[in-house]
Formats: structure tokens, C-alpha cells, sequence
């Protein structure tokens, strides 16, 4: 699962997600790609699940970029805790994916493999997709 090798701070804002994604928003490195719809918080573990789904059904043809990166920690305070006491502990990893962002990218494989794939991955995450492919010029 991917997480950051350390970072500047241990516990994390929530933040909110507002507007569309100011980059990664353009196909940079494959032929086809997968277009998030809708702002989410994106977990680790689903993006793990997504990257899986892809790989076996493109049978390890072709090659995958992932272009989200989980970077932010949730905190979670343990099970019949009582209030107070301070924040709780990070829990997992998060990536706060906004409208447009491209979050994966596939190359080497025909459309149609790449389009079944792209389907079974968005299965796996909580946001609506939609598939992207390079204009032909």
C-alpha cells in the first residue's frame, strides 16, 4: 500500500475539496486513462484495489501509471473512547482527488481491453469515473 516516507506534519486538517483539479487534469504518459468526476478522499487501500483490478485484467500487458498519491493522514480515536483527550492516532492514508483529475493511466494495451479494465477499477473506488482516451493526431 502507498504511503509517504515521512512528512512535515504527524496529523492532518480534513480540508475540504472545492473546484476543479488545477493539474493532472491532461493525459501525459499513456493512450488511455481514468477521469475522476466528483471531489472524494480516495483511501490507500482503494487505490491499491483499483491498481489490481487493472493488472489482472489486462493479464500484465501494457503498463500502468498511477497519477494519485495517498499523502495525507486520517486520524481515528480507538473504539468507546470518551471525548477529549486530543486527536487520535493516524489510522491511513488518503488522497484528496478533485473533479477532472486523472488517477490512472494505461498503455500498450486496445482500447477495448483498456475500456473493460478502466470499468472493473472504477468499481473499486467511491467516485464517479469517466474513460479518457488521446485524440488522435
Amino acid at each position: 500500500m502507498m504511503q509517504p516516507m515521512k512528512t512535515r506534519f504527524r496529523k492532518a486538517f480534513k480540508g475540504r475539496i472545492r473546484g476543479t483539479a488545477k493539474g493532472g487534469f491532461s493525459l501525459n504518459f499513456g493512450e488511455f486513462g481514468l477521469k475522476a468526476m466528483e471531489p472524494e478522499r480516495v483511501t490507500a487501500r482503494q487505490i491499491e484495489a483499483a491498481r489490481r483490478a487493472l493488472t489482472r485484467h489486462m493479464k500484465r500487458a501494457g503498463r500502468v501509471w498511477i497519477r494519485v498519491f495517498p499523502d495525507v493522514p486520517v486520524s481515528k480515536k480507538p473504539i468507546e473512547v470518551r471525548m477529549g483527550k486530543g486527536k487520535g492516532a493516524p489510522e491511513y492514508w488518503i488522497a484528496r482527488v478533485a473533479p477532472g483529475r486523472i488517477m490512472f493511466e494505461v498503455d500498450g494495451v486496445p482500447e477495448t481491453v483498456a475500456r473493460e479494465a478502466f470499468t472493473l477499477a472504477a468499481a473499486k473506488l467511491p467516485i464517479k469515473t469517466r474513460f479518457v482516451a488521446r485524440i488522435a493526431e
